[in-house]
């Protein structure tokens, strides 16, 4: 009994205290580092549209000239309260991950350095605003051509630096690129900038087998192979010839001989489909009138077209001749 409650009284400690270390070296799966990114940056976008709806009644485009800036405020303040504080990002956090500084030369866990945690803020956000504002600097920069003498010398440098820029940004995408082979091929650092700054992803609690029972699986896999075959057959059946048939069983039939006059005077005051005043009158057989766009879309997509009213089988539309009586007033 002493024994379990010592046991018990560790276990309430380190639940509030700090996580047990793990062995650094443990490989962290691929898609747990990439899912993690993604998750950041779905993070990113949800506080940016609840931000954007503060100003939704504003006039239009009121965050357009600032959004770049807005942007990187806003990841510095998710940096300063996630990844500053504890050394993991959301993403990480909901998958059990936290950064690992590689510099140091202990074996064991390594947290982040405050500077290592602001190069990696920086390196993340400072390339994305400079690629969004790269071409306002220059004359922000005051080599906006003024008077005619040196505006040859300074559309030279203009066009010199925007040169520079080119070149550094598709350095910049080219490393980016053969750091995620690289990535793929050891499993560290998906991103430059954790290669640079020495940040891996390690575990934060003892890895745990992720085990998914046979029944999960066998439900998921019969709703998938559920889902493809509905998606196969929907399109071979006619929806309207079931509607019509299912109509006529329950409401009956409507009589096609046209009885009483009443009745069809009502039936040809309306489009059988779209239920408006017929335009340009069709029939296709039977006594109920169709507008002409309206039947011959449906004939088009449908080569077995029924009347959706009483689900008699369509011929060629028709047009219908219709005598209007004017009545003085």
């Amino acid at each position: 009994m002493g024994l379990k409650s010592e046991n018990n009284q560790k276990r309430t400690v380190g639940s509030f205290g700090p996580e047990p270390d793990v062995d650094p070296q443990t490989p962290v799966l691929r898609i747990s580092q990439l899912d993690a990114l993604e998750l950041d940056s779905a993070l990113e976008q949800l506080v940016w549209n609840q931000f954007s709806q503060c100003f939704h009644n504003c006039r239009p485009g009121m965050l357009t000239p600032l959004e770049p800036e807005l942007r990187a405020l806003l990841h510095l303040l998710l940096w300063r309260f996630t990844l500053y504080s504890s050394s993991a990002t959301v993403g990480q956090s909901l998958l059990s991950l936290r950064y690992h500084s590689t510099f140091s030369l202990s074996p064991r866990y390594r947290p982040l350095s405050p500077r290592q945690k602001l190069g990696l803020a920086v390196l993340t956000v400072g390339p994305q605003w400079l690629q969004e504002r790269s071409h306002k600097l220059l004359p922000f920069l005051g080599l906006s051509s003024q008077g005619p003498a040196p505006e040859r010398d300074v559309g030279l440098l203009q066009q010199g630096l925007r040169n520079a820029l080119t070149l550094v940004s598709s350095i910049i995408k080219f490393a980016s690129l053969l750091n995620f082979l690289v990535f793929l091929r050891n499993g560290r650092h998906p991103v430059l900038a954790e290669r640079i700054t020495g940040a891996q992803a390690v575990f934060s609690k003892p890895d745990v087998v992720r085990d998914v029972t046979y029944q999960y699986m066998n439900r998921e896999l019969l709703w998938h192979g559920f889902a493809e075959f509905l998606i196969f057959l929907l399109p071979m059946i006619n929806t309207r010839k079931m509607k019509a048939t299912m109509s006529s069983l329950v409401f009956g039939a409507e009589s096609t001989d046209g009885k009483g006059t009443g009745q069809g005077q009502g039936v040809w005051k309306e489009c059988g489909i779209c239920g408006e005043w017929p335009t340009i009158p069709h029939a296709v057989g039977c006594q109920h009138v169709f507008c002409y766009y309206c039947i011959k879309s449906h004939s088009i997509a449908d080569a077995y077209l029924t009347c959706p009213k009483c689900g008699a089988e369509a011929g060629q539309p028709e047009l219908v001749k219709m005598e209007v009586e004017m009545i003085g007033m």
